[in-house]
């Protein structure tokens, strides 16, 4: 397929959008500082953004269903810069929160859209490469937008970030304006379709292994800058090196495990990952001491973190249903949900376990998220009458 500048503009727009979502706990520190507040409740800026962008993304869809696509590209594109514009000029942490919600529906409109036109503008068997460009704007937010954002807060006032977001996201609706034409409404689908779903025992456990598991693991990455502020000595430069290394390997992790899932199989490939994303945030209270080791962790975290990820999705791709794209959908936002509350739970362990120790109750957490899976093995089996996924 040669290379198509149209969706090289909607992988800039989840590039903006993907930094967004992870370069804010690069910046707590500096961020509490500003509005004389807590870590804990600058962290509530993480919640508010991932809550709205879980819970308005099949409420989005449903009401932008009768717009243009290209419409519904631009609304979601406007909202996000006109709310980073607002964090970066607010004078209270209140107007930040508040501004972090409206970047969550901007988020929630563009992404899903985002994926939907990229298919649409390519031939069908094309397709699969086309949803690799711009979901590739996603791992590479975790792999560059995200430190380089950390970085640049570092190295100034914590509101430039913001600012960059917005340019990112400002270029991207300038070239969607140029470059990305109108392409088809797809079929009308109402909010009761997209949950009807939520009725079926499996698909609950699947999406509770989703929520436990990114609670866990963003428990940890939320607080980023105080879990590891004794291998960083508190320096914004070194911590951007460390959220850089997460990246990549999250990006490793992204490309490898489908392949791995389809070689091997799933249940091997999500057993593997998650059994050793658990004994690497058992170790972090002592590999999260020196650089070096904080390092080697956060890559090891980076790849079965977000192998994790593949493969939930690889298993509901697998189920063969109508409902693949909605279901895709709804574990999109248990991972969002699992993101919001993860700020609001570990202000509370922060307090009663204190920052090194937070990563205990992560492994934990990942650890059930591990016996859920398992437990959808048992409700999957063909004998229960459902349709059964390759495992």
């Amino acid at each position: 397929m040669p290379v198509n500048y149209r969706l090289l503009v909607l992988a800039l727009g989840t590039f903006a959008i993907g930094t967004d979502s992870y370069v804010v706990a690069g910046i707590l520190p500096a961020v509490a500082q500003s509005f004389d507040t807590s870590i804990s409740a600058a962290a509530q800026m993480v919640s508010v953004y991932a809550a709205s962008y879980a819970l308005l993304t099949p409420v989005m869809a449903t009401l932008t269903a009768g717009w243009s696509r290209r419409r519904v590209l631009i609304f979601g594109l406007a909202a996000f810069i006109a709310s980073n514009v607002l964090t970066a000029c607010a004078p209270s942490l209140l107007i930040a929160l508040a501004s972090r919600a409206i970047a969550g529906l901007g988020g929630a409109t563009f992404s899903p859209t985002a994926s939907a036109v990229a298919a649409a503008l390519v031939a069908p068997q094309h397709r699969g490469r086309a949803l690799g460009i711009v979901l590739a704007g996603l791992s590479a937010a975790t792999a560059l937008g995200a430190p380089l954002g950390t970085m640049i807060g570092s190295l100034g006032n914590w509101r430039a970030t913001l600012w960059m977001v917005a340019a990112l996201a400002t270029l991207a609706g300038a070239g969607l304006l140029a470059l990305v034409p109108e392409t088809a409404k797809p079929p009308h689908t109402t909010l009761a379709q997209r949950l009807a779903p939520l009725a079926m025992p499996r698909v609950i456990v699947m999406l509770a292994t989703t929520f436990i598991v990114m609670l866990g693991v963003f428990l940890v990455y939320t607080y980023i800058s105080v879990v590891f502020k004794h291998a960083t000595h508190g320096s914004g430069a070194a911590l951007a090196v460390l959220i850089s290394v997460w990246g990549i390997g999250a990006t490793i992790g992204s490309l490898s495990a489908g392949r791995l899932a389809d070689r091997f199989g799933n249940r091997t490939v999500l057993n593997s990952a998650v059994a050793l994303l658990t004994t690497d945030f058992l170790l972090l209270p002592w590999t999260g001491t020196t650089f070096a080791s904080a390092a080697i962790a956060l890559a090891v975290w980076g790849v079965c973190g977000w192998g994790f990820v593949v493969c939930q999705q690889h298993r509901f791709v697998s189920m063969n249903s109508a409902w693949g794209p909605i279901l895709l959908a709804l574990n999109a936002c248990a991972i969002y949900l699992g993101i919001a509350a993860s700020a609001a739970l570990g202000a509370v362990a922060l307090d009663g376990l204190g920052a090194r120790y937070l990563p205990v109750l992560g492994a934990l957490l990942i650890a059930v998220g591990g016996v859920l899976a398992e437990a959808f093995q048992q409700l999957n089996r063909p004998a229960t009458g459902g349709v059964s996924i390759r495992s």
